[in-house]
């Protein structure tokens, strides 16, 4: 396990800056980069907790030139602008009532406490800014050598407070976890499943997308199958596509794409996940058009052409086909122009729009030959025409 003190980040002077401008005593770095340094993976975001009051930390902030912004101040956070990336500063809380889907908090002065309304072990790791010392007060430490996803305290318990932390468990699952996986943290998402239905589509949607994205869930999204979870949030799935795209893949993974492989070639179906998902119009569509897929998706090339290379990728991925023929290849402009066509003595009007398409299919079929080839293409088809 790595040491905190290795790590660069922990060396950067506008991080010392922002510590010397709250107090060393009070602020701890905690969560997933701390938990990413002991891993020794890459770090992306920085959090800080503080027993500093919100007001106080903008104060403080303010009085060191640091500018900042009150991204969450009602539930404590201020994020620091800092010259090498953005900060989050959130207040030491403690629950006062949740209902599954939003908590009520408070301010609080203990760490501990802090630490024990956190979701996981391995996200409750709280680092001395300037020693390293790291404060774990559930286990974290041990399960991340042991590769362990677990809920501190209750597992059911910590569900109720938040139905999301359901399908949070298995992204991190999929991320940082090992087999066998927790028996109870299983157990508990099994149980409680349906308490996913009372959630904002869009939150889970974001989040099954976010466990799209990791470099292979096909494992834990078979499992959520299994504990009847994935009924509940996209019942239409077949994981056992998911893990043949995942197998095939050889570009970055695409969370879209993933999706797509999940669902029956059913555009309309595609199209109503789309929506329940609150996806982008753009997400819509491609979605759409690779549920459009009807047996062998065809020649890369004029898949691609007729679709983008987005979405021919999208089909030829899903269906285990080579796409090869697609790198460093430029999607290729039909040479030919209704005009050119009038001027060969063919009144404009559909007549026109016709013998373009003609031409362009051959064209296509020949693999995109040169603008002289196409000249006699359209030679061809004007004959057949007159004939």
């Amino acid at each position: 396990m790595t040491d905190l003190l290795e790590a660069p980040w922990m060396h950067r002077e506008d991080l010392a800056a922002l510590v010397a401008a709250l107090g060393v005593d009070n602020a701890r770095y905690v969560g997933g980069a701390v938990r990413d340094t002991l891993l020794g993976l890459p770090v992306k975001d920085i959090d800080m907790a503080t027993t500093l009051l919100p007001e106080a930390v903008i104060e403080r902030l303010g009085g060191a030139g640091i500018r900042s912004v009150p991204t969450g101040i009602e539930h404590g956070t201020v994020t620091a602008i800092l010259p090498h990336g953005p900060v989050e500063i959130t207040t030491l809380r403690h629950d006062v009532s949740t209902d599954g889907r939003r908590a009520t908090v408070a301010f609080a002065s203990d760490w501990r406490e802090d630490a024990a309304r956190r979701d996981f072990t391995i996200n409750a790791l709280y680092a001395d800014p300037l020693t390293g010392e790291i404060f774990d007060w559930f286990g974290g430490k041990a399960d991340l050598d042991t590769r362990r996803v677990r809920f501190i305290g209750d597992a059911r318990q910590r569900i109720r407070e938040d139905h999301l932390r359901i399908l949070r468990y298995f992204r991190f699952q999929a991320r940082f976890g090992s087999t066998p996986a927790d028996e109870e943290a299983e157990s508990a998402c099994a149980e409680l499943a349906a308490t996913l239905k009372g959630l904002s589509r869009e939150r889970v949607g974001m989040e099954m997308m976010n466990l799209l994205s990791l470099p292979d869930p096909a494992p834990t999204v078979r499992r959520m199958e299994e504990l009847g979870v994935l009924a509940v949030i996209l019942p239409e799935a077949d994981p056992k596509a998911l893990a043949a795209l995942v197998e095939v893949e050889h570009v970055r993974p695409d969370a879209l794409r993933r999706l797509a492989a999940l669902l029956p070639a059913q555009p309309s179906l595609a199209e109503q996940v789309a929506s329940r998902f609150r996806l982008s119009a753009a997400q819509k569509k491609r979605l759409s058009l690779a549920a459009a897929r009807d047996g062998e998706p065809g020649e890369p090339r004029a898949l691609a052409y007729r679709l983008g290379r987005e979405a021919a990728l999208d089909r030829l991925l899903i269906a285990g086909t080579d796409t090869s023929a697609l790198t460093d290849w430029e999607i290729p402009a039909f040479p030919l122009k209704g005009g050119q066509i009038v001027a060969r003595g063919v009144g404009a009007g559909p007549d026109v729009a016709r013998i373009l398409r003609r031409v362009e299919e051959r064209w296509i079929a020949e693999a995109f030959p040169d603008a002289a080839r196409v000249e006699a293409l359209l030679d061809d088809v004007l004959a057949e025409a007159r004939a």
